[in-house]
């Protein structure tokens, strides 16, 4: 994400500018420093160091300094010769950047094949030819919208994301200055700054204006969007447009400037937490930080601080440091097991020492070399052909995986539970047996790499609402729609993970079934934070209110009801326990003047994601199973809210005995995976056990 050259803006056009010593139209060790306080503070800020809970910020501070750098190296060219080389631009850039990226990204795909379970290889290797094209930021935000997606593991390969978000900008903006000097061709060099001053300030305004609007709305699309992040870029390119007159500030100013935004950066740091509203208004203190020092090293660049040899020397390192932090980060615990913050900050340390090697023999190298740098087409038809060949890489490696698929036998779970009258105890022995197995079945349903796709269909007809509708979708009706006794599904995806039984009953019994659910949300009145908004869910209330008019509306026979157990209430007084409760009993008196309403108990929570833990465990699967205590969470709050159901009319159905022995849950029951991600239901499961829930369902009903 550091950017091709370290050069200041063009000189001062004016006599007394012109005198200022030739030192400063070069090397800027006062930016070098500040690249060294944005990728320290970032590193550790990954390797989890309490103090610096903001030190996302440092992302903030490349991106002013790069479009800073980019923006005074384009008007300078512009100024010597009235045009803009593209071919030349992106050859340097191909050259900067391409090397040391490709080789971490061979390399962590190579680790990774080594240390992580291969279901999450696969996904790495997706990332990976992501990075090929500068997409991950995208790709990020798309996982970051989609609940069900939303719970994997982090990817080594994240952080491309702010360097996507560079290159996205770079490959219109060049563009954009061409067009404007062809536009601007009779006008002086000042005219053509102002034009370019212009459009920079526009898009400032735009972008900001973007930036805090969607971090209200979406903050995934807030955070990785090149739409939200341009402004901070093009902030750096007013900085370079004024770089000549800012040569003329006195000393004082200067030294005011530089420690105040020396502050900023340091206090947005420190200050800021991952519940800080980001980027939207909080992103403006530490880029007006970043360009108020960048302004200061415009008339002295020579800062003791940033101008120490150890600034210097992490400065110069901080793309490959930058690069190699991450991945080191999330593969370490992978071979380590579990880590610590001063085990964190250790592997934080050796990322470095990767970077110093990884400068010295490889980005340098190449970087200058003369048969590369001579030729913008060769340099670029070389950066293609890295490109190429992690791309190649990225599609071969799925088919080199070690195998997912076991060797095990085991009883087909369908056809134990097709007696009804003994599907129960049959189930409840199955689960016994199942907890002493080891090896995964080679008849396994669904296979762990089909696991995520085993959904209930009500995801595919676009029955869930997204995050920000407040509308209940309809019609969503399914059994035998024609029926003149309605059951209705409500509540979040942990109801929605039932739909697959709930059909096959319906279905069965002729019954029509309504699904009314939106994810992430809970069917108890209580109001809930969505990590993926970082906001109270407002949406979800709303969405609640106009659920439980549409379900009275509809007269139903029935109400089954269930919901995540682990969401926290907001503006709670007392305990977590009592406030969940409340809500409880809250819904169901609402949902009794609509008709009878049945309340499934949360499920069982396993330790992680399912199928990729399986994936690892092919010969051991036993090492996935959790202690059933473990996997009920909140041992008091559960029983909390089922006697405040029960106690307000509801009929309370337990599926613990359906998941779980007296010590264990087991994450395969016969030949069947119980989950499909880190806590909800495979639709293959929950088909399994609807003979069991029918009965028990039809109870409810009389």
């Amino acid at each position: 994400m550091v950017t091709v050259l370290n050069q200041t803006a063009p000189p001062a056009v004016t006599p007394a500018a012109a005198r200022k010593p030739a030192a400063r139209e070069g090397f800027r060790p006062d930016i070098e420093g500040l690249r060294a306080i944005a990728v320290t503070i970032v590193v550790l800020f990954h390797a989890g160091l309490p103090v610096i809970e903001g030190g996302y910020i440092g992302v903030d501070v490349f991106f002013v300094i790069s479009g800073f750098l980019i923006t005074g190296h384009l008007l300078r060219e512009l100024d010597r010769s009235g045009k803009i080389s593209l071919l030349t631009f992106y050859a340097r850039r191909s050259l900067r950047l391409l090397p040391a990226a490709s080789f971490v990204v061979v390399s962590t795909m190579a680790v990774c094949w080594l240390w992580l379970p291969p279901l999450q290889v696969r996904s790495i290797a997706t990332d990976a030819l992501t990075t090929t094209f500068y997409g991950m930021n995208y790709r990020l935000a798309i996982e970051g919208t989609d609940y069900l997606g939303a719970t994997a593991a982090p990817s080594p390969l994240q952080h491309f994301w702010s360097l996507a978000v560079e290159e996205q900008f770079y490959l219109f903006w060049p563009a954009l200055l061409v067009l404007l000097a062809w536009t601007c061709r009779r006008r002086t060099p000042d005219q053509r700054r102002r034009a370019v001053l212009i459009v920079l300030l526009l898009g400032i305004g735009v972008s900001f204006a973007l930036s805090v609007w969607q971090t209200g709305v979406s903050a995934p699309w807030a955070y990785f969007g090149i739409h939200t992040r341009a402004w901070e870029l093009a902030l750096g390119g007013v900085v370079a447009i004024a770089a000549p007159l800012l040569t003329r500030l006195r000393p004082p100013a200067v030294r005011a400037g530089r420690w105040l935004g020396l502050g900023g950066i340091g206090a947005s740091a420190v200050l800021y937490t991952e519940a800080t509203p980001f980027p939207g208004y909080a992103a403006a203190l530490p880029a007006l930080a970043t360009a108020m020092v960048i302004i200061a090293g415009c008339t002295d660049a020579s800062s003791p601080g940033l101008g120490c040899a150890p600034m210097q020397a992490i400065g110069k390192l901080s793309y490959s440091w930058y690069l190699w932090h991450w991945p080191v980060l999330i593969v370490g615990p992978f071979a380590l097991g579990d880590i610590n913050v001063m085990e964190g900050v250790t592997l934080a340390g050796l990322s470095l020492i990767l970077a110093v090697v990884t400068a010295r023999q490889l980005e340098d190298p190449l970087r200058n070399n003369p048969w590369l740098r001579s030729n913008p087409r060769r340099a670029l038809a070389f950066g293609f052909a890295l490109s190429a060949g992690v791309a190649s890489l990225s599609l071969l490696m799925p088919s080199i995986l070690p195998r997912t698929t076991g060797t095990g036998s085991a009883t087909d779970a369908a056809g134990a539970l097709s007696a009804t009258s003994e599907a129960e105890r049959n189930l409840i022995k199955l689960i016994e047996t199942s907890s002493e197995n080891d090896t995964v079945p080679a008849n396994l349903k669904p296979t762990v790499s089909d696991a995520a796709k085993d959904v209930g269909r009500i995801y595919a007809d676009g029955c869930d609402p997204k995050f920000l509708e407040t509308d209940v979708k309809k019609p969503c009706f399914y059994g035998d729609r024609k029926a003149k006794r309605t059951m209705v599904l409500l509540g979040d995806s942990h109801a929605g993970h039932w739909f697959p039984a709930l059909e096959q009953i319906a279905t069965k019994q002729k019954w029509r079934l309504a699904v009314v659910t939106k994810s992430a949300c809970p069917a108890a009145l209580a109001t809930v934070t969505l990590p993926a908004m970082n906001r109270p869910f407002t949406e979800c209330d709303a969405w609640r209110t106009a659920a439980f008019a549409y379900i009275k509306s509809l007269q139903p026979a029935l109400i089954v009801t269930s919901s995540n157990s682990h969401s926290e209430a907001l503006d709670v007084s007392g305990s977590q326990a009592d406030a969940w409760a409340d809500a409880w009993a809250k819904t169901v008196e609402q949902l009794r003047q609509a008709g009878k309403v049945a309340f499934i108990s949360d499920t069982a929570w396993p330790d992680g994601n399912v199928p990729e833990c399986v994936s690892n465990h092919i010969s051991d699967v036993s090492a996935c199973n959790r202690d059933r205590d473990a996997a009920f969470g909140d041992l008091h709050r559960r029983k909390a809210i089922a006697n405040a159901a029960r106690d307000s009319g509801a009929t309370v159905i337990d599926p613990s005995r359906w998941m779980c022995t007296d010590d264990s849950c087991p994450v395969i029951v016969g030949n069947v995976l119980v989950y499909n991600d880190d806590s909800h239901l495979s639709a293959t499961f929950s088909r399994l056990v609807a003979p069991i829930l029918q009965q028990r369902l039809t109870a409810a009903a009389k």
